[in-house]
């Protein structure tokens, strides 16, 4: 078991009494935060705080956060709505910066077996190959429609609040054998992008997380499932139902953020929220009658059990998007 991980995600804004009647806006983060978790003891502390800068972001009260990305070779590689930052391990010391105008509520970053990034940007229902000085290589339409149809290249995105409804909301980006994929939250799918054909069915609720172990892929359903898909002939190996172990009076919450640690999955559950897209949360019932804010679970593969549960809605993180393997102090 990890004895330390990084919780990757947001804080939100303090809401008025008025503004909290008035807002239809669930979306509502005012820093990226990254904290330490003691896997141990459940202490967590504050280890990074961050606010996007004014020119990079939309005027007013834009959402303000980190979303999910990945740690690779002593770097950590971030994404906030619009940019996409590189951090180094242990110190969290800044070390890149991107920032592009075509950049729209970016969802996920990871470093490339070739060394470049690949990015889903989510607000133009693309994928973006980049350079690690933030040069475009390659550019993907999720639906494999023609590029830069339903969007103009002459528009800086990263000062339009928002582009929704998305028509795939691509979330998660990963390779297998080299070639790009993107999970896609509508179609509960993960396609590949780079080589026209080969997609991955999973039905079921929407997807979030894609993640590459070995021979398999780990996705995460928002309702709280982790389907394992094996890379060679694309097929599901495995449904782990969260929810079903917790039992059904218990409500997760909206899973996303995965960790894969031998035998354990660590997972990522935050808050629910109200939201006007009320078809992304059909799945929550009334019946639920406890709720545990966000928190972070570990969960045993062979053994079906929960071994480990943490809150960390206490520490200010209200979002979890990532979860990954913090090193010791001394280090």
């Amino acid at each position: 078991m990890f004895p330390y991980l990084y919780v990757v995600g947001g804080r939100q804004r303090s809401l008025t009494p008025m503004k909290a009647l008035l807002t239809k806006d669930w979306y509502d983060y005012e820093r990226g935060l990254i904290l330490r978790l003691d896997t141990a003891s459940g202490a967590c502390t504050t280890e990074l705080e961050y606010e996007s800068p004014p020119e990079v972001r939309p005027s007013g009260d834009p959402p303000i956060l980190f979303k999910s990305g990945s740690l690779d070779d002593g770097r950590l590689y971030l994404c906030t709505q619009t940019e996409v930052l590189t951090y180094e391990v242990p110190s969290l010391r800044q070390v890149g910066y991107i920032s592009l105008p075509q950049f729209n509520d970016v969802h996920h970053v990871r470093r490339t077996g070739d060394g470049n990034l690949i990015v889903a940007n989510t607000g133009l229902d693309m994928v973006l190959k980049l350079s690690p000085d933030g040069t475009v290589l390659e550019e993907w339409d999720v639906l494999q429609a023609p590029l830069w149809t339903r969007f103009s290249r002459d528009v800086d995105y990263r000062k339009v609040l928002t582009t929704k409804p998305h028509l795939a909301h691509p979330n998660h980006v990963f390779e297998i054998e080299g070639k790009v994929w993107a999970t896609r939250f509508e179609q509960r799918d993960a396609i590949c992008v780079s080589d026209l054909g080969p997609r991955i069915q999973i039905g079921l609720e929407r997807l979030h997380d894609g993640v590459v172990v070995g021979d398999r892929v780990y996705f995460t359903t928002v309702d709280g499932k982790i389907v394992v898909v094996r890379t060679g002939d694309l097929t599901v190996d495995r449904i782990i139902d969260l929810q079903a172990l917790e039992g059904l009076e218990t409500l997760l919450g909206w899973c996303r953020g995965l960790l894969v640690d031998g035998p354990l999955l660590w997972v990522g559950f935050s808050r629910m929220r109200p939201t006007r897209f009320r078809e992304n949360v059909a799945w929550v019932k009334n019946s639920f009658k406890h709720y545990l804010g966000t928190h972070v679970f570990c969960y045993d593969m062979d053994t079906g059990q929960r071994v480990a549960q943490h809150v960390v809605e206490g520490a200010g993180v209200n979002a979890i998007f990532g979860l990954y393997p913090a090193p010791h102090r001394s280090q």
